[in-house]
């Protein structure tokens, strides 16, 4: 059998073809990272909530789902899912776009890893700057939204653009369930070339890949710096309204 040399002027060549299909690639990284972060809340919610019940729930939950593999996850999904929603509310999923298949499968994933992250980035923030808020007349709901969450988001946002960019790229993964994405479609062309050119798509894949990880790490440091300025304004705030409370406190006595 003759072997083909590399050629790595089909790497450029190759690239239009893949990237004609990045829109899928995309939607199925921004659904997932999108509904996966208000799953993620909810999880963290209860989680940091007095409710047992709600809490056990979302532990094990979470638990579950950061030991299962994503293919496991995605093939439970693709072929369970429709089963059960056809046996339960009798509703056929089978015409459904393979694409929302995978959207839940990674919105399960992430909700599972970033509710960790939002937790942890909550606990983080010292309990003693809501409750000078809240001596200083602002109501509960001003002083989180406010004064913790700032400070939680900045916290929180480093690991949530990691997961975003390992989310970005499980989400290769989904050309297993036949989603015809970036990879699904580098997939095709190899085999309408009988196995050849299979390096020189895959080097071109990477290279969107790289592009896109560069593009992610860029705009979430852009974001973590002024996000940064702004908590920064509003430790002081919090220093001077803890000061405040202070005073009030001692003027009452």
């Amino acid at each position: 059998m003759e072997t083909r040399a590399f050629d790595a002027a089909m790497i450029v060549q190759f690239l239009p073809d893949l990237l004609s299909y990045l829109d899928v690639t995309l939607l199925v990284a921004a659904g997932g990272v999108g509904f996966g972060s208000a799953l993620g809340l909810l999880l963290a919610w209860a989680r940091l909530g007095g409710n047992a019940v709600l809490h056990g729930a979302a532990t094990i939950y979470v638990y579950i789902m950061r030991c299962t593999p994503s293919i496991v996850l995605l093939f439970i999904v693709f072929y369970g899912l429709p089963k059960l929603m056809e046996a339960v509310f009798r509703y056929d999923m089978n015409d459904l776009h393979r694409a929302v298949f995978a959207i839940i499968t990674f919105t399960l994933l992430f909700g599972a890893y970033i509710s960790e992250v939002f937790r942890a980035a909550y606990k983080a923030v010292p309990r003693g700057q809501y409750e000078a808020a809240v001596s200083a007349g602002l109501t509960p709901f001003q002083a989180f939204v406010h004064i913790m969450l700032p400070q939680a988001a900045i916290i929180a946002l480093p690991n949530f653009g990691n997961s975003t960019i390992n989310l970005l790229k499980e989400g290769s993964l989904a050309y297993t369930i036949g989603l015809v994405d970036m990879i699904g479609r580098g997939t095709l062309v190899i085999a309408q070339n009988y196995g050849a050119y299979a390096i020189e798509i895959y080097f071109a894949a990477m290279l969107i890949y790289w592009v896109l990880v560069l593009l992610l790490e860029q705009g979430f440091a852009l974001v973590e710096k002024r996000l940064d300025v702004g908590t920064s304004l509003r430790v002081n705030t919090t220093k001077s309204l803890t000061l405040k409370g202070g005073d009030a406190v001692g003027t009452g006595s």
